[in-house]
């Protein structure tokens, strides 16, 4: 981890590696941009033949009979599975569910004005499509939080696809009661969920973390099948006056073991504790390639002039993972993806089992949205219903809007209803 002081000498260089921070996130993939191209090109072009092939080469699929999951290998994954763990996965699905089930919009109908009820209708999705990624890593949680805000929504096809799927993944799929799971990954898996193949058919809606290539592959395909996020390497800040330096250090360590290309922050304007911190995050990462590699990278230790501007950088950071120090910190927080209290919230507890969503926005994208939820599987339609009272109170004033625009055929279709006759031919 690097050492950056934000007043004397260090203050410009400290700012240009802020506005640097501010603009990461976009340019990996265009190093990938034109291979992802290619493949979901073919995939588009020639579905199962150009999956199949890409299938082989990059997921090992030996053959086209291996493409769907059956239920009956979810349900051996379960039954082999070890009790403590199904019942650990048992528990973390409760916990998302029960938050998402929270976070649920409600349809609702209100008349405040004679003659007028305006409201919305909350209607799921048709389907979706679930990236769950298994390379360093299997990961059954994110199988576990994008399927199951999806069911609360009430989705009725939910697709899973997951390259080389691990035991434990299949497991929570028949934990879930999940169905339609197929072993693919990449930019053809993307793909495939967007235009459909002869054996899949398209979805509405892709979600998910994955790889460059993966993410790369759902920019592409998001003007013609709906994403969630572009999601890039995991990012953490904590920023703390006081917390204790084994916690933060454990925390960094802790995110930065999922990608080399992780980004961990520490912000404080105590020195003591900067250096505490850095020492101890090097001691925790002595085993730990990954996250070793990550903290030589992008691990930084900001040392701020004052409170004020370290929680001003928080924000300009806008990180997808954020520890402070007490609930009133929040008063402050603008942008953050999922945001930590206290030094008892370890990060890792929000990945598996609290509730809230682990599928974060990266890169800066916290300045415009949260985290994947149950709204993200969910339209609100809006509805308005008029009587003849409600036009007659509005509908001069709707008119004169209408014709201050240039749009006379806006306007006489209310003055029809208004002087109630028909229109002249």
């Amino acid at each position: 981890m690097k050492l950056i002081r934000t007043k004397g000498r260090g203050a410009r260089h400290a700012e240009e590696m802020l506005a640097s921070l501010e603009q990461r996130g976009g340019a990996a993939l265009d190093a990938v941009l034109p291979a992802v191209k290619r493949i979901v090109a073919d995939v588009r072009r020639r579905g199962d033949r150009a999956l199949l092939r890409y299938a082989s080469q990059f997921d090992g699929l030996a053959g086209s009979s291996f493409l769907r999951v059956t239920q009956q290998e979810m349900s051996a994954a379960w039954e082999a599975l070890d009790p403590a763990l199904g019942e650990a996965l048992s528990t973390a699905a409760e916990q998302i569910r029960g938050f998402a089930v929270r976070q649920l919009p409600e349809s609702w109908s209100d008349s405040q004005l004679d003659g007028l009820t305006t409201g919305q209708l909350v209607r799921s999705l048709g389907s979706v499509g679930c990236y769950v990624p298994s390379g360093r890593h299997p990961l059954p949680s994110t199988l576990l939080m994008t399927a199951i805000p999806a069911q609360v929504a009430g989705v009725k096809r939910i697709v899973v696809v997951s390259p080389k799927p691990a035991p434990e993944t299949l497991a929570a799929a028949h934990l879930l009661g999940i169905t339609e799971f197929y072993r693919l990954g990449g930019a053809h898996a993307v793909a495939a969920l967007a235009y459909g193949t002869a054996s899949i058919q398209r979805v509405d809606k892709i979600v998910g973390p994955g790889n460059l290539y993966v993410t790369a592959a759902k920019r592409l395909v998001a003007f013609d099948c709906a994403i969630d996020m572009l999601a890039g390497p995991t990012e953490i800040v904590v920023t703390s006056e006081r917390g204790n330096a084994a916690d933060i250090a454990s925390d960094l360590v802790a995110q930065a073991e999922h990608d080399p290309e992780a980004l961990a922050i520490f912000i404080t304007t105590r020195l003591d504790l900067a250096k505490e911190v850095i020492a101890e995050a090097k001691l925790r990462s002595r085993d730990n390639s990954v996250a070793r590699e990550a903290l030589d990278r992008n691990g930084l230790a900001i040392v701020a002039a004052n409170v004020d501007q370290a929680q001003q950088m928080t924000n300009r950071l806008a990180p997808e993972h954020l520890t402070v120090d007490a609930a009133t910190d929040l008063d402050w927080v603008q942008n953050a993806g999922s945001v930590f209290v206290g030094r008892w919230s370890a990060q890792p507890m929000g990945d598996y089992i609290s509730g809230p969503n682990h599928t974060l926005p990266t890169g800066g994208m916290a300045r415009v949205r949260g985290g994947l939820s149950v709204n993200d599987f969910v339209k609100l339609i809006t509805v308005q219903q008029y009587s003849a009272q409600g036009v007659r109170t509005l509908g001069p004033q709707a008119a004169l809007l209408a014709q201050a625009e240039g749009l006379t055929g806006h306007a006489e279709a209310i003055r029809v209803r208004l002087h109630n006759r028909r229109p002249r031919g």
